[in-house]
């Protein structure tokens, strides 16, 4: 196949970036779409051009480093699909994509199609830690879950802080992303001594972080690549709720 791209190309937040053209020949439909990007720029090197620079690591859509807009879609057409796990058996040959980084003013450009995310790592940690001394790993009954809050639990646990969600905002929202690290733990057992303290405090840096608030567009629930639905933002709002309120 023959596909025409249109990347992003930005050398720095401070300079003012681009679409430039490219066209990739001999694209094999089994070929990943982070594996097209790697025959854009041996192609780009060949001709002494500067390579694009994209996020990636595990490949196995796992990390959740590899985030950019395809074709303004937040991973691109596939649901539930990381872009490393998007293969270009779902396009044709000839066609044009568009490739650009997600746009929020929390997530700064560094270059090209790589944003600064850092700004998740920051909500996490002003959760803080959990006290309870869990040691080794417990008899599986010491501890009872009802089954429902464990597969809750386990669901919300599955978000790989990839930023989908905040790209596909119309609001730039992280709502999702900071429901689900609150919910999967505010539905276990080893989580409840910090539950209030932990989702007024996380609630809080997503603010000073600048990300928008929710207004239930449901577009993060489309383009997450684990699926996580919303109803971790009505959880987390909930949680909220009963640590502002006194007798919560």
């Amino acid at each position: 196949m023959k596909i025409n791209l249109r990347v992003w190309r930005q050398v720095s937040s401070q300079s003012t970036g681009e679409l430039q053209s490219y066209i990739v020949e001999g694209v094999q439909p089994d070929l990943s779409f982070l594996e097209l990007l790697d025959m854009l720029n041996e192609q780009i090197m060949a001709d002494g051009g500067v390579p694009v620079e994209f996020d990636h690591d595990c490949r196995e859509g796992i990390c959740g480093s590899c985030g950019m807009m395809v074709n303004g879609v937040a991973h691109g057409p596939q649901q539930q699909t990381a872009v490393c796990q998007l293969y270009m058996r779902n396009f044709n040959d000839g066609d044009t994509i568009t490739l650009e980084p997600w746009r929020a003013t929390a997530f700064p450009i560094v270059k090209d199609l790589v944003v600064d995310r850092s700004a998740f790592d920051r909500i996490v940690s002003a959760g803080g830690y959990i006290s309870v001394k869990t040691g080794a790993a417990p008899d599986a009954n010491a501890v009872l879950v009802a089954k429902p809050n464990a597969d809750l639990a386990f669901d919300y646990a599955t978000c790989i802080g990839c930023g989908a969600c905040v790209a596909a905002c119309p609001n730039a929202s992280a709502s999702l992303f900071t429901a689900a690290k609150i919910s999967h733990l505010a539905l276990l057992a080893q989580g409840k001594p910090e539950r209030k303290e932990r989702v007024v405090k996380m609630t809080q840096q997503m603010t000073r972080e600048g990300f928008g608030d929710c207004s239930n567009h449901g577009e993060c629930q489309a383009v997450c690549p684990q699926g996580i639905s919303i109803d971790a933002i009505a959880q987390m709002r909930r949680e909220y709720v009963r640590a502002k309120l006194p007798f919560g």
